[in-house]
């Protein structure tokens, strides 16, 4: 929690039916594991100090007695654990029995939820036993001590103020207008289920999409706990389902019939960023009443997945489906805006990966408004750090894909325009090199301009991070079709047409230019060799994408960027390595933003883009100190 995380975990005792004082030592079992991993707020399953499956006995003042003595051991208990424990159990108040969620924290009963809506269909019966929770909030005698009690409590930690959970149980989630909706909108960021959901075909399927879902669409952390091992087979079997998700994804999953154990961290910065961005998420703060209770702060050995490479799906199936939807959207964009204008394309190809997807998505976008790729125009563009791989490879993919191919050889041009700025043409700086981008440009917008057609853009999103593009010269184009593709991503989406092409003369021109070192050969090779390689200057793509991903999707402070990649990429970067790139991630993307400010129309591919017109505004002329402090001060 020192870092925004905070470990959480669901666990389901293996019990006895109407027999707390065995219960409570099961449960008290898994609460001193709980501890001894480091867990700050433990969920267990609905009545599980009595069983969910009493039926009549819940009215027997004999089982009611017994939970009250099994709660003051397992209270009593608790004082040895620092963590946060939510436990299910009956509760009297008047002559009326409720269905509730016990939460103990510190040797203390904090707070008593109850069950808001009663399940009495099919093999559920509950309102036989139990009422529903009152409308309003109460204090409630319990063991001595006067407790809140009622369905609208928010616990809020005291060492932080980004962890506030509440509660709901079982049915509560599964009815029409669920208690976590409003528990969500008043403050929780992580919700516990406390459930004792029976096990039929198919319905594990149904309760992980129900769980996730309501996780995405509160943008909470989702502790779901369920009945297992030890209730009544009369007419149920119960598999001890748990689950820990976290804005629509799972990140931890206990087998059913198994050991009944999830446990993942929590990441309650996310959460907080994503509610601050999302303004159709409006908090209230009437009728709750908020409880204090303690976590203690720790750094914690993070046990969930971090994916080094955020962008491209690990499993080949989703990765090929994702390939194939991404590639779509570019082609459906480009196709409205070559219909629109109702010109040909015109684009540089330069045998690198970017200007290749932009051929390929071309060709697509050319063949949904019913024309054909031969209506394209490719224009080759060589100078003086052009190498004969990159040249053979851009007309090789011309000919497979059926465009024709203009060579435009652009050194003549660019050695006049040195000498007329007086520049020395053996100094080899960056009027040395963004002179030839600008010309490249130059032409393509001149070729336009007398085909009547438009220049495609091919930058991709990394380049933008970076600032990796020279401002009106390749920065510049009538569409960007690669605007919304991160190069980690692109790699893959040549790699898929490799694959699925089904002509050999494609797939090796392909396979070819993926070999390729990325560059934008603007500097003299070494021989035939390319010389100037992008990633020795600005980093390695997948760590910039992985800076990128962190920084725009989850606002996350670059503190915690760098840990989190030390754990995705342990064994591949030094931690040195990984600080020194991310150093100058986070400058140059404070110090290209002029460019990105300006950039051309493109369609928007994911969740992170750059589009100053859509998801990132930001002014040209922010500092980013308060960003590299922290990475200072790990230095």
């Amino acid at each position: 929690m020192l870092d925004s995380f905070v470990r959480v975990a669901a666990a389901t005792p293996e019990i006895r039916v109407a027999d707390p004082a065995y219960n409570a030592k099961q449960i008290l079992a898994l609460m001193a594991r709980a501890d001894s991993e480091e867990v700050q707020l433990l969920c267990l399953p609905e009545l599980c100090l009595t069983g969910y499956t009493c039926g009549d006995l819940f009215h027997q003042s004999a089982l009611l007695t017994e939970t009250i003595k099994a709660l003051e051991l397992i209270r009593r208990e608790s004082s040895r654990y620092s963590l946060t424990t939510a436990l299910g159990m009956p509760v009297s108040i008047q002559g009326k029995l409720y269905n509730t969620a016990v939460i103990l924290s510190g040797g203390k009963i904090v707070g008593i939820v109850p069950k808001t809506h009663l399940p009495g269909y099919s093999e559920f019966y509950e309102p036989r036993h139990f009422v529903p929770a009152p409308d309003h909030n109460t204090v409630i005698s319990l063991l001595g001590e006067k407790i809140p009690f009622g369905s609208k409590l928010l616990f809020q930690c005291e060492e932080s103020s980004d962890f506030f959970f509440a509660v709901e149980i079982c049915e509560d989630l599964w009815a029409p207008c669920p208690p976590s909706i409003s528990h969500a909108v008043h403050g929780a960021n992580v919700i516990l289920n406390l459930s004792a959901s029976d096990e039929t075909v198919g319905k594990a399927a149904y309760r992980r999409s129900l769980v996730s879902g309501q996780s995405a669409r509160l943008i909470c952390g989702y502790v779901y706990a369920g009945a297992g091992q030890g209730e009544s087979t009369t007419d149920m079997v119960f598999a001890g389902h748990n689950l820990i998700c976290e804005n629509g994804s799972i990140l931890a999953e206990s087998p059913l019939f198994g050991e009944g154990w999830a446990c993942s961290e929590l990441d309650l910065c996310a959460m907080a960023y994503d509610r601050r961005r999302m303004n159709t998420f409006s908090p209230e703060s009437e009728g709750y009443e908020i409880i204090p209770f303690s976590a203690k702060p720790r750094w914690l050995s993070l046990g969930r997945k971090i994916d080094p490479t955020p962008f491209v799906p690990s499993d080949p199936a989703l990765r090929r489906q994702r390939c194939m939807d991404i590639m779509a959207i570019q082609a459906a964009g480009l196709a409205k805006r070559l219909s629109h204008t109702g010109g040909n394309g015109i684009l540089g190809i330069s045998g690198g990966l970017d200007s290749s997807l932009a051929l390929l998505v071309a060709c697509d976008a050319l063949r949904l408004i019913g024309k054909d790729p031969s209506g394209l125009l490719a224009v080759t563009m060589p100078c003086f750090g052009t190498t004969s791989r990159t040249r053979e490879n851009a007309l090789r993919l011309c000919v497979a894909v059926g465009v024709p191919c203009r060579e435009i050889d652009i050194s003549r041009q660019t050695e006049l325009h040195l000498r007329e700025l007086g520049h020395d043409l053996n100094r080899h700086d960056v009027v040395y090199e963004n002179a030839q981008a600008r010309i490249r440009t130059l032409q393509l917008m001149n070729l336009a301009n007398q085909s009547g057609g438009i220049v495609i853009g091919t930058g991709d999103l990394s380049e933008l991070a970076l600032g990796w593009a020279t401002y009106n010269g390749d920065h510049m184009s009538m569409y960007a079709v690669n605007a919304g593709v991160p190069k980690t991503l692109v790699r893959h989406l040549i790699e898929y047409v490799a694959d699925t092409c089904g002509d050999d003369a494609l797939r090796a021109v392909l396979l070819d230019i993926l070999d390729t070192p990325i560059s934008p050969e603007l500097l003299p090779p070494d021989g035939d060799s390319i010389l100037q390689k992008t990633e020795e200057l600005v980093g390695p793509y997948e760590l910039s994408d992985f800076y990128l991903y962190h920084l725009v999707r989850w606002g996350r402070a670059p503190a915690l960027i760098y840990r989190l990649a030390c754990l995705a990429f342990q064994g591949r970067y030094t931690e040195k390595e990984i600080l020194h790139w991310l150093k100058i991630f986070v400058r140059r993307f404070f110090a290209q933003q002029f460019k990105r400010s300006c950039i051309p129309d493109g369609p928007k591919i994911g969740s992170v883009t750059l589009s100053p017109r859509a998801d990132w505004r930001m002014p040209s002329d922010a500092v980013c100190d308060a960003w590299l402090q922290s990475l200072e001060e790990i230095e």
